[in-house]
């Protein structure tokens, strides 16, 4: 059975990545914005849920960027990677619901350059440092991929 989850690119009005700082496992860990799948929604829905949950942001979704399919000891998962645009809302640091207050996760919220994204030591996926950029600078997403039924 394949467990779902998305991830949100959000870049502001400077072309900075917004990103969310995670505990796990006594290791910081800086990422985009997102989680799981919930039962009767829909990857687009999570997308939005996730943002707004992690960081006080409405989105709009916009293209599928990477679906990224992992088959290991861990099961069978997807992660869905959207662009989104910041339609309303405040930026501030939320909460995970699936934690109690002493287990929380996340530890810091905040827009960042491409050059911060360079020095940070552990940042999930990888390809966001460079691939992600790469794509971004020479217009390559090309249409929206994403379609429902």
């Amino acid at each position: 059975m394949w467990i779902g989850g998305v991830r949100v690119i959000v870049l502001d009005d400077r072309d900075r990545m917004l990103l969310v700082k995670q505990r796990h496992e006594d290791n910081d860990i800086w990422m985009v914005p997102g989680g799981g799948i919930e039962d009767g929604e829909n990857a687009a829905d999570a997308a939005v849920r996730e943002v707004k949950e992690e960081t006080g942001l409405d989105i709009e979704i916009g293209t599928l960027i990477w679906h990224v399919e992992e088959v290991s000891q861990r099961g069978q998962r997807f992660v869905n990677f959207f662009l989104g645009k910041v339609s309303g809302g405040e930026l501030a640091l939320g909460e995970d619901p699936e934690f109690d207050e002493a287990h929380q996760v996340l530890r810091e919220v905040r827009f960042m350059t491409r050059e911060e994204m360079k020095l940070i030591p552990k940042l999930y996926p990888e390809f966001l440092r460079d691939e992600f950029w790469s794509v971004f600078e020479n217009e390559k997403f090309g249409y929206n991929v994403f379609r429902m039924r």
